[in-house]
C-alpha cells in the first residue's frame, strides 16, 4: 500500500510532467519511499504518446528512466484518487482548479511550491519550443523541488 499518491500535471504530458514523474520516481526509490506517482496533461492533444525525445535524452543523461511513460489527460476521477496534484505552471494550476470539485481543491498546488527559492521561482517553464538548455533548466528545477517534496510533512505524514 502506498503512503501517498501524487499526480504531476503539465499541458501535454510529454515534457515537464513526465520528467517530474521520472525524477521523483527515481529519487523516491533511492530513499525506499513507497509513493505512487503518475503524470497527466490538462490537454489530451498528445494522448498515448511517449515523452518528448529531448526530455528523455536530457533525463537519461542524468540517470532517469522514462520507460513505460505515455501521455494521458487528467481524468475527473484523479481529483478523488490522488492525495496531491502538482501543476507545473500557473496556467495548468488554474485549469486544474477550474475542473476540480470543491471538496478536493486543497490537493492542488504548484510543483515548485516545494522549490527552495519559492515563491521567487514558481513555474517550471515549458521547454517544448526552446533548445536543449530549456530541458536542462527544467531538470534542474524539478530535481531541486523533488528533493524538498520528498521530505515535506504533507508527503511524509509528519
Amino acid at each position: 500500500m502506498y503512503t501517498k499518491k501524487i499526480l504531476l500535471v503539465c499541458l501535454g504530458n510529454i515534457c515537464r510532467s513526465p520528467t517530474a514523474h521520472a525524477v521523483l520516481s527515481h529519487k523516491a526509490k533511492l530513499q525506499s519511499f513507497d509513493i505512487a506517482i503518475d503524470s497527466a496533461g490538462t490537454s489530451a492533444s498528445h494522448k498515448g504518446e511517449r515523452p518528448d525525445s529531448r526530455s528523455v535524452r536530457a533525463g537519461s543523461a542524468r540517470g532517469y528512466n522514462f520507460g513505460g511513460l505515455h501521455s494521458r489527460p487528467v481524468f475527473q476521477q484523479d481529483f478523488a484518487d490522488f492525495d496531491l496534484i502538482l501543476a507545473m505552471d500557473n496556467d495548468n494550476l488554474a485549469e486544474l482548479k477550474r475542473r476540480c470539485p470543491a471538496e478536493h481543491a486543497h490537493k492542488i498546488r504548484l510543483f515548485l511550491s516545494f522549490h527552495p527559492e519559492y515563491p521567487e521561482i514558481n513555474e517550471v517553464p515549458d521547454p517544448y519550443y526552446s533548445g536543449s538548455k530549456g530541458f536542462e533548466l527544467v531538470l534542474d528545477l524539478i530535481e531541486q523541488a523533488s528533493d524538498k517534496l520528498l521530505v515535506a510533512p504533507e508527503i511524509r505524514g509528519a
